[in-house]
């Protein structure tokens, strides 16, 4: 067994849909970014990356590939999933956490969990998202930009 974790962050700004989990979050601002800028898949991406020691999100999903540019984040993790495959690992769990001020989140994590759980081809039972303040204070407590970490367990086939 191996374990992963993985941070982004992205800058809110307007003219762009906020994106989490692969869930259309309706809100004044969205999350700047060349793919969908979904901070918390890309957390989630990264942890697995780490895991397995592929890496992280920029060396196989470089920002600067046009091929990327609005990306759903959620065709990524597919990809993600497929290279843990390759190198013969399974995915147990994920625990992440998104940190916002705003938009409250609760009643889109269930949709987050599912979208995740079916891109990682295992039980949504598997997959937890949680979302927090940060009572005011930083850049995402100030609704600057919002941030993502996460947690996975991987297994050797």
């Amino acid at each position: 067994m191996r374990i992963g974790t993985g941070y982004d962050v992205h800058r809110l700004t307007t003219d762009r849909k906020l994106i989490l989990g692969g869930v259309d979050i309706p809100y004044e601002k969205g999350l700047l970014g060349h793919s969908d800028a979904d901070v918390l898949i890309h957390a989630v991406m990264d942890a697995l990356l780490g895991a397995a020691a592929l890496g992280d999100i920029g060396k196989h999903f470089p920002d600067n590939d046009d091929s990327y540019k609005n990306i759903s984040s959620l065709v990524l993790l597919k990809r993600v999933c497929l290279l843990l495959k390759d190198k013969g690992y399974n995915t147990i769990n994920i625990d992440a956490t998104i940190i916002a001020q705003r938009p409250k989140l609760a009643g889109y994590i269930n949709d987050m969990e599912k979208n995740i759980a079916e891109a990682l081809e295992i039980s949504v039972d598997c997959v937890n998202v949680k979302a927090t303040t940060e009572e005011g204070l930083g850049f995402t407590g100030k609704g600057e930009g919002i941030a993502a970490q996460a947690v996975c367990l991987i297994e050797k086939i």
